[in-house]
């Protein structure tokens, strides 16, 4: 019996070896270098991978929003403009579903880039988020300097611009997953509602990923 036993305790850990090594693990995506160091002594090679650089901005508290309040936290990045009557509306009705998923979850935010900042005032952008029926402190509504915005969106792989000179704005529908050193790990579909429920997956896959 001991024995048999034995043999079931060794299959169970086999099996949970198996499991681990066979875990998710999410690509990280955009452009990406390679870097030699001295390590005790030794000379290394480190990739070094792309990174959202630092931002400034306005959210629709009016309070100041830079990568030191993200440091640490998994996010979602999207990019939006309140008057928008096509994919915008369809986009924040799924983040929603990320937003409920997560709201009550440490280390995580969803930050909106408005790509129409002379428009989207702090108050209408309050009034945006009254109206989805967020609140706290999960998902900030941003405004800043609308260059830097199309200017940072490259750095998400997406792409915004104005089409004319009459104001009309095209922009990717993409959600973008970063991780917590700020590296893009995964972009989803944001008008596709089986691409969000593999975004929340891919969360919960990020959220159990080792510091490294």
């Amino acid at each position: 019996m001991k024995k048999l036993l034995g043999a079931i305790a060794m299959l169970l850990l086999l099996n949970a070896c198996k499991f681990n090594n066979n875990k998710k693990v999410l690509p990280i995506l955009g452009n990406r270098h390679t870097v030699s160091k001295a390590v005790n002594g030794q000379t290394v090679v480190d990739t070094v991978y792309q990174t959202i650089p630092a931002i400034s901005y306005i959210n629709q508290y009016g309070d100041s929003v830079t990568n030191k309040n993200l440091d640490g936290n998994i996010y979602v990045a999207d990019f939006f403009f309140t008057t928008c009557p096509s994919i915008c509306p369809i986009m924040q009705r799924n983040m929603l579903n990320v937003y409920n998923a997560f709201k009550d979850s440490t280390g995580f935010k969803i930050i909106s880039y408005t790509i129409d900042p002379q428009h989207d005032s702090v108050p209408i952008l309050k009034k945006y988020a009254d109206k989805l029926g967020i609140a706290g402190n999960t998902w900030w509504l941003l405004q800043g300097r609308k260059n830097e915005t199309y200017q940072i969106a490259k750095s998400y792989l997406v792409s915004v611009e104005e089409k004319n000179p009459a104001g009309e704005y095209i922009h990717d529908g993409f959600f973008i997953l970063i991780d917590k050193k700020k590296r893009v790990r995964g972009t989803y579909d944001g008008t596709d509602p089986k691409e969000v429920s593999k975004l929340i997956e891919d969360i919960k896959v990020l959220k159990t990923e080792p510091a490294s």
